[in-house]
């Protein structure tokens, strides 16, 4: 038997090891992967609101001096803003109308990137990315969505 110098007589190679790594990785059940990056989300987003109602008149005056969301007023931009930030993630952990609390947060986070904070792209790529894959692909089965589209027979629950 030829070894290399990654390897003994009798042990597996760095290869193999790495082959068996993927393997185990690969039996993670999708539907806790699911549920993770919607934990994920939801947390980002949640903690934002909880800032935002830990003081009004802050947040209304952030909306008023940095955030200035076009077409909205400050109190109207501020009550939208911290109404989906406390509402949406909590729809996305339990999944029930998860596709639509993403579709409202992709939204939130596009406005975001868009008129706020555009130099952050790459933390609102990430949520996005991760907004994108509930939205397209559901909340998967450890969900309300799912039990519910379970019961009235819809094929696309996933």
């Amino acid at each position: 038997m030829t070894t290399t110098h990654f390897e003994t007589a009798g042990s597996p190679g760095p290869f193999a090891t790495v082959h068996r790594i993927r393997g185990q990785l690969g039996k993670v059940p999708l539907p806790v992967i699911d549920l993770l990056l919607r934990i994920g989300i939801a947390l980002v987003f949640w903690k934002s609101g909880m800032a935002k109602i830990a003081n009004w008149d802050l947040t209304v005056q952030l909306f008023a001096d940095e955030y200035q969301v076009p077409l909205l007023s400050p109190d109207l931009a501020a009550l939208l803003a911290t109404t989906a930030e406390l509402a949406c993630p909590v729809m996305l952990v339990v999944g029930i109308g998860a596709r639509l609390s993403a579709a409202a947060l992709l939204g939130m986070t596009f406005v975001i990137q868009t008129f706020v904070y555009p130099d952050n792209w790459s933390e609102h790529l990430l949520w996005a990315s991760i907004l994108l894959y509930i939205l397209s692909r559901g909340p998967g089965a450890l969900s309300v969505d799912h039990v519910v589209a379970r019961l009235f027979g819809d094929g696309a629950a996933r």
